[in-house]
């Protein structure tokens, strides 16, 4: 070994200081909605499974697995019987796993009772899958949870790992989060079970929320600049946030996880590829004009496409349909988070100013919250165009077979029947009767009839509330 165990121990010490009688230090008081579950499962886990914790960089997944042990500490687990430690340090990586456990029993001999071990950027340790799942069906005394910035860690160790372990997909903070860590004061709005519920609302009830609301919209476009990665949320310059956003997406991502997870080598084309998608978020990608800007292969194209989303720093949204419908389709590229690209790019807060970008910007947000909220259900989520490619609809959302189309309007007039072409020929094709449009003034929301003759109703939702209450509901556990 040419690191001494004295050095090890030092390390392990400092990254679990409760060893010595302290706790887990400089916690924010705020929680992200996932607190609960991954508690919950390291409380008493509701399968004999490791948890697996997937999502970016800088989203709070250290912050995350330090709350829980905070929590354990105070429901009176004993301190010896927590193990955390990240390997993004270069010395517990050299060590791995197995002489990771050897060194801490060496210090806490084994023992009865349970053990819990926290396992942080586990991807850079070797054959973690292969590890994880020999812990799992041999070891049933300890309970692990497991986070990692590259979706390897799902792909790659499916097979073996089916059983072994739960995945928790941790996106960037919803809006309600956002506005909980800014310590925003909330306007007295009642909360929404679920979106569907708001079709039975009033005119008078809809008209007292966009009173209420109103300081909320000034907040929600700060939330698109600054986007839901904890750190920069919390910074007082909107510039210096976007500049730290770049700093960790470009350097730490592109250039270093890339290079590490993945071997890639050519980092120039991977980040001009990146950049061409910031500059079209949402937009459908046309993988040739890609190829053609950036003067590379479609292979080379298509690899990297794969990668960003392993890195989770972009959505793919497949076409709706099936078989030969959608064999040629393009594809939908959404990015994590709505800051993305006016960060990567330094853009200030000159995104307000241009009604394209910030229409894109909240259609990527919008995304996120119908995302995060649902995907644990199992929903397919999909776009839809019309048969001559001239309509199109945003997002559809397929739950137990019954559609619903989401279409996203920000703009400063009313939205009426006639800007909706693609929701009602996809309504009346596929006989459904409720849709949401999400629109930019709060005095923008209501019911909206398809037609006479026909029985389907689109709400019509300010793009405020309905992240609000998307993340509220995520927050406050409500179904």
């Amino acid at each position: 070994m040419i690191v001494s165990k004295t050095e090890l121990l030092a390390v392990l010490r400092q990254y679990n200081p409760w060893w010595g009688g302290g706790r887990p230090a400089d916690l924010p008081t705020w929680r992200r909605a996932a607190f609960r579950e991954v508690s919950e499962w390291m409380l008493a886990p509701p399968a004999p499974r490791a948890l697996l914790v997937s999502g970016a960089r800088q989203i709070g997944k250290s912050t995350l697995l330090l709350q829980v042990i905070d929590e354990l500490l105070s429901r009176g687990v004993k301190p010896e019987k927590i193990l955390y430690v990240t390997f993004d340090h270069p010395l517990l990586k050299l060590l791995g796993l197995d002489g990771l456990l050897d060194l801490w029993h060496e210090r806490e001999p084994e023992g009865e009772g349970t053990e819990y071990l926290f396992l942080d950027e586990i991807q850079y340790t070797k054959d973690w899958q292969t590890w994880l799942k020999h812990q799992v069906d041999f070891h049933k005394q300890r309970r692990i949870a497991v986070t990692g910035s590259a979706t390897p860690l799902v792909v790659e160790g499916q097979e073996s790992g089916v059983g072994r372990w739960h995945t928790i997909k941790l996106a960037t903070l919803s809006f309600f989060e956002y506005l909980q860590i800014k310590k925003i004061t909330l306007p007295q709005i009642p909360a929404a079970t679920s979106l569907v519920q708001l079709f039975d609302w009033s005119t008078t009830e809809m008209a007292l929320v966009t009173t209420e609301a109103q300081p909320l919209v000034g907040h929600f476009h700060e939330y698109l600049l600054r986007g839901g990665f904890p750190q920069c949320a919390q910074m007082e310059s909107i510039f210096q946030a976007q500049k730290l956003l770049r700093e960790d997406i470009v350097e730490k991502v592109l250039k270093r996880d890339m290079t590490a997870l993945f071997g890639v080598r050519r980092v120039l084309e991977l980040e001009q590829t990146f950049l061409y998608l910031c500059l079209h978020d949402g937009g459908l990608l046309d993988v040739a004009d890609l190829c053609k800007n950036l003067g590379i292969k479609k292979a080379t194209a298509t690899s990297f496409l794969d990668l960003l989303e392993r890195t989770h720093l972009v959505h793919r949204l497949p076409p709706f349909g099936y078989g030969k419908e959608i064999l040629r389709a393009k594809y939908k590229f959404y990015l994590a988070d709505a800051a993305i690209a006016p960060s990567v790019m330094l853009k200030g807060k000159s995104l307000l100013e241009d009604p394209a970008a910030l229409g894109a910007a909240v259609e990527t947000a919008f995304f996120k919250h119908v995302f995060t909220r649902y995907y644990q259900k199992s929903i397919g989520f999909s776009y839809w165009r019309g048969g001559k490619k001239d309509v199109e609809v945003d997002l559809i959302a397929d739950i137990e077979g019954r559609l619903v189309p989401f279409e996203v309007k920000y703009r400063s007039q009313a939205t009426g029947i006639g800007e909706l072409k693609g929701m009602q020929q996809f309504c009346l094709e596929k006989s459904v009767t409720r849709g949401y449009v999400i629109t930019k003034e709060l005095s923008d929301f209501s019911v909206l009839p398809l037609g006479s003759n026909s029985e389907t109703k689109l709400l019509k939702i300010p793009a405020t509330l309905a992240c609000f209450w998307l993340g509220q509901s995520e927050v406050e556990g409500i179904s």
